[in-house]
């Protein structure tokens, strides 16, 4: 099979022919069908995050070494599948709830197209066992630990990790896997609060359109959203966003505290850098909840003082859950929620798309299809 690697970080991308792994025990063989191109690649592929401070922590750091298959947002076609797999599944399957669209699956069949949860752990960590498989201490993701879906196929270790999509077009819910489950599970953190008043949605890239889309799924007074692109910010206003922003306004956070009438109750930041959350600080009213994602880097300085006695909620949110990547796929079957635009191109084009998303050249998301 082809597959796109990373063999050197900041260098192009490679063409690399590997056999098609064979599926052993509980593991499933899939066929990518569509595969979504993210920030978080950009990060893998440039071998380091910004730490603020002038610190970086690079992926040898956290024992994860080239070569590299990218892209965790994967939609397949199940090909094989080991010998214990669908008694594994039966079982997983056992303290859930059915196996409508969305919930635990009690089969797999060859031929099918699902949804990957990427987000793999131990399995034997606290975190995991409390199904928070998210933040395990010792991760094993599809795109970073395991191969992704910059390849022809890819291998899943068990098939609870896969996620009946119904009738969805798979290009449009493979950014479900991280777009998707990213902002669902950030957006409930902050609970009645999307009911109450507008959500202040820094970015407008992939994530911000798709966390337009799932305030509204989830009945949400709406979204304000703060770029400093004028096509995303466009972008976010034809995706249904009451108000759109320019981040580069002086004025941005008096902008904001207007259009909240007096102060942001929840913000979400999409971005995390520093300049996204020294505005999010300043434009959130008394007891605001700011909600941070973004992974792009930097540090801010902040008066202690100032988070009781405004009082402020400021917590981080990593990607998702199984659970809540379930529990996302049913929303958008019971509401019909919009997918984000996408742009799909082949497999040959991962190293032009790539370079796309670093210039800030994409709107929505690039899908990836072998």
């Amino acid at each position: 099979m082809r597959c796109y690697c990373v063999i050197e970080h900041g260098k192009p991308l490679q063409l690399v022919d590997k056999p098609i792994p064979q599926p052993q025990g509980t593991e499933v063989l899939v066929r990518v069908k569509a595969a979504g191109v993210c920030h978080t690649d950009l990060h893998l592929w440039e071998g380091s995050y910004d730490m603020g401070g002038g610190k970086r922590l690079t992926l040898a750091e956290r024992g994860i070494l080239p070569p590299l298959t990218l892209s965790h947002e994967i939609c397949g076609e199940v090909t094989d599948m080991g010998d214990a797999a669908n008694e594994a599944a039966n079982e997983a399957a056992s303290g859930a709830a059915g196996n409508a669209v969305g919930g635990a699956l009690h089969a797999i069949t060859r031929g099918k197209t699902y949804l990957l949860h990427p987000w793999i752990g131990c399995g034997e960590c606290a975190a995991c066992l409390r199904g928070e498989e998210n933040i395990c201490t010792k991760p094993q993701a599809l795109g970073i630990g395991r191969p992704g879906g910059f390849g022809e196929y890819v291998l899943v270790p068990h098939p609870r990790y896969l996620v009946d999509i119904g009738t969805l077009d798979p290009a449009e819910a493979a950014p479900l896997a991280c777009a998707g489950v990213t902002t669902y599970s950030a957006l409930t953190k902050f609970g009645a609060r999307v009911q109450q008043g507008p959500v202040v949605i820094i970015g407008a890239g992939g994530l911000g359109l798709m966390a337009i889309a799932v305030l509204k799924a989830l009945g949400g007074t709406g979204a304000i959203v703060v770029d400093i692109d004028a096509t995303k910010r466009a972008a976010a206003l034809a995706a249904g966003a009451i108000a759109a922003i320019d981040a580069k306004a002086p004025d941005c956070a008096q902008q904001l505290i207007a259009a909240t009438g007096g102060g942001a109750r929840a913000v979400l930041d999409l971005v995390g850098a520093t300049a996204t959350v020294t505005l999010a600080v300043a434009a959130s009213a008394r007891g605001g909840h700011i909600v941070i994602c973004g992974l792009m880097g930097g540090d801010i300085t902040l008066s202690l003082p100032v988070i009781p006695m405004r009082p402020l909620t400021i917590q981080g949110s990593y990607v998702g859950t199984l659970e809540e990547l379930r529990a996302l796929i049913a929303l958008v079957q019971q509401t019909g929620m919009n997918a984000i635009p996408v742009t799909r191109r082949p497999l040959d084009e991962a190293n032009a798309a790539l370079q796309d998303l670093h210039h800030g050249k994409v709107v929505g998301r690039t899908i990836l299809v072998p």
